[in-house]
C-alpha cells in the first residue's frame, strides 16, 4: 500500500490552506474524512494544500455514480465519446503552461520536465480520439454454410486507476482518456502527495460535456487504495508504484475478479560500449539518471559500462553530474529539482550511508552539494564499482544516485540486467549494430532504448515492464489500452 505519511486531524486548522475536495457526480464534494495530509511545495518546504483521507463511503458514493452514470455513457455512439476527448486536448492545450507549472510546483521537476510530462499527456488524450476506428471489431460471413460470425468490443464497466506522485499530469492521463472513450466510467486516486494537478483535468473535464459520473475523483491514502481493490462494483484497476504495492494490488483485485494492470518499481541497466559516441551519450544517460530527480521508472539506475571505457565514462558522468544546477524548478537554468517530501529525501540518504557501508565507492556525495536551504534537496551522487548484493545495486533508490557496474564483455552485463528481478527500462549505448540487435534481443526489460537514455514509448505504443515491474497481461495506453478497457462479443448468427 502507499508509503505511510504523517496524517493531521483536519480540527483548528490555520485559514488560508485549502482542504481539498473529491468529485464525485459531477459535483465537487467534501470527504467525509476527519483527517487529512499536508501537500507541500517540495522546493519551499511549504504546505501549499490539504488532502483528506477519504474512507470507504467516499469510495462507495463515487462508485455508486459511475455505475449510475455507466449505462447511459457504454451506448452513447463511440464517435460522440471521442469528441469530449477532442474538446479536453483542446483544454489541455490552452492549459499548457499553467498545468506544467502547477506539476513543478507540487511535485519539483524542473519546468522543462513538467512541460514534457504534460505534452505526454496530451499525446495520450489524442490517441485516445481514435477510438471510433480502434475500437472497430471484426466478423467473417459464412464461416459454414449461411452462418456468419461478427466481433464486437464492448466497454467493461465501472474503472478505477490509483496514481502515483512522480507524474502527477501525465499518468492518470495513461488510464483516464482510454477508459472514458471506450465507454468505460472512472473513478480516479491521486497520489496524496500531488493532488493538485488532478483536480485541475477534473475542472477540464467539467467542460467536455461529459454526463455527471462518468469521471469521478476521490483523494486519499492507503483506506481508498484497498476499497477500491475489493469494491464489486469497479470491474478494472490500473496502478502505478512500488513492486511491493503493485504486487498487493494486483493480487487484492484479481481476487475479486477484476482485471489489472499495475506497473511496478525498476532497477534500469544502462549498458556502455567502448565503441559508443561518448560526447552524444553522455548527455543522455546525465537526463536518465538525474532528470526529475530520479523519481521515475524510466530513470536509469545502474551504470555498466563494458570493459575499457570503464574510467572515461565514469569520469565523464562524475564531471557533469557535478556540474548540475540544483534549485526550485521554476527558475531558469535549473537542472535538477528537489525530491517529494523531506521524508523522501531522508530514505535517499539512508541508501548513500547504505552504499558506504557496503563497500561502494562514493565518487560524487550529494551530501556535499551546494543546494538551497529550504525545501527537500539532495544533489545529484555516484558510487563506483557496485556490485549485484550490495543493497544500492539491488534495491530501487527512486532518487538522484548513480550505481556504477564494470563488466569485462556484453555477455557479462546483459546476464547482469537479466539476474535482477525487476525488468522495466534498459537501453545500451554503442555503434554497432550487431550488438545492438543482440541486446535488444535478449533483454529481459519490455522496453529497450538503443543510444536512448529514457525508453518511453510514445502514446500509441504498449508502455509496462517485465518480471516483477509488471503485473498483468495488457500493457499501458496504444492498443493494449483498447484491449484492456473492453471485451470482445461474437455473436454467431444464422437466418433461415
Amino acid at each position: 500500500m502507499p508509503e505511510s505519511l504523517p496524517v493531521k486531524s483536519t480540527a483548528g486548522l490555520a485559514a488560508g490552506v485549502e482542504i481539498l475536495p473529491n468529485y464525485i457526480g459531477g459535483r465537487w464534494v467534501a470527504a467525509r474524512a476527519q483527517e487529512h495530509l499536508d501537500v507541500h511545495n517540495p522546493a519551499l518546504g511549504e504546505v501549499i494544500a490539504r488532502t483528506p483521507l477519504s474512507g470507504r463511503e467516499d469510495v462507495e458514493a463515487a462508485v455508486a455514480a459511475a455505475q449510475r452514470a455507466f449505462p447511459a455513457w457504454s451506448e452513447t455512439p463511440a464517435v460522440v465519446r471521442a469528441r469530449a476527448m477532442f474538446k479536453l486536448k483542446a483544454l489541455l492545450e490552452d492549459s499548457f503552461e499553467e498545468l506544467s507549472r502547477l506539476v513543478t510546483t507540487e511535485h519539483g521537476k524542473t519546468i522543462d520536465e513538467a512541460r514534457g510530462s504534460v505534452r505526454r499527456a496530451i499525446e495520450c488524450v489524442e490517441v485516445a480520439c481514435g477510438a471510433p476506428s480502434l475500437m472497430m471489431g471484426s466478423g467473417l460471413e459464412n464461416i459454414a454454410s449461411g452462418i456468419d460470425c461478427t466481433v464486437f468490443r464492448q466497454p467493461v464497466g465501472v474503472s478505477a486507476a490509483i496514481a502515483p506522485f512522480n507524474f502527477p499530469a501525465m499518468v492518470p492521463l495513461w488510464f483516464l482518456p482510454f477508459a472514458v472513450v471506450t465507454g468505460n466510467t472512472f473513478v480516479l486516486k491521486p497520489s496524496e502527495q500531488v493532488p493538485l494537478s488532478q483536480r485541475r483535468i477534473v475542472e477540464l473535464l467539467e467542460k467536455c460535456d461529459l454526463p455527471p459520473g462518468v469521471v469521478n475523483l476521490v483523494n486519499g491514502g492507503r483506506a481508498v487504495v484497498e476499497a477500491l481493490c475489493e469494491h464489486p462494483g469497479i470491474r478494472a484497476v490500473s496502478f502505478v508504484g512500488s513492486t511491493p504495492v503493485a504486487r498487493t494490488v494486483y493480487q487484492m483485485a484479481t481476487h475479486t475478479g477484476k482485471r489489472v494492470q499495475a506497473l511496478g518499481g525498476a532497477k534500469n541497466f544502462i549498458v556502455v560500449l567502448p565503441d559508443a559516441n561518448l560526447d552524444h551519450a553522455m548527455a543522455a544517460i546525465l537526463e536518465s539518471f538525474y532528470g526529475c530527480a530520479g523519481e521515475r521508472c524510466l530513470a536509469g539506475s545502474v551504470l555498466v559500462p563494458v570493459g575499457s571505457v570503464h574510467a572515461e565514462a565514469r569520469d565523464r558522468l562524475v564531471e557533469a553530474a557535478r556540474a548540475m544546477p540544483v534549485g526550485n524548478g521554476l527558475e531558469p537554468g535549473v537542472r535538477m529539482g528537489p525530491v517529494i517530501s523531506d521524508r523522501h529525501r531522508q530514505r535517499v540518504l539512508g541508501y548513500i550511508e547504505k552504499g558506504v557501508a557496503e563497500g561502494a565507492r562514493l565518487v560524487l556525495d550529494g551530501r556535499q552539494a551546494r543546494v538551497p536551504d529550504r525545501g527537500f534537496f539532495i544533489g545529484p551522487s555516484v558510487f563506483d564499482v557496485v556490485s549485484a548484493d550490495m543493497t544500492i545495486g539491488r534495491e530501487e533508490i527512486f532518487g538522484p544516485v548513480a550505481s556504477i557496474s564494470p563488466v569485462k564483455s556484453l555477455e557479462e552485463a546483459i546476464d547482469l540486467m537479466r539476474a535482477h528481478p525487476n525488468a522495466n527500462a534498459t537501453s545500451i549505448f554503442t555503434t554497432s549494430g550487431k550488438a545492438a540487435r543482440e541486446f535488444s534481443h535478449r533483454a529481459s526489460a519490455s522496453m529497450v532504448g538503443v543510444n536512448i537514455g529514457v525508453a518511453a514509448p510514445m502514446a500509441y505504443f504498449p508502455f509496462g515492464g517485465a518480471k516483477d515491474s509488471f503485473f498483468g497481461d495488457l500493457k499501458v495506453h496504444g492498443r493494449d489500452a483498447f484491449e484492456f478497457y473492453t471485451d470482445k462479443k461474437v455473436t454467431i448468427s444464422r437466418w433461415y
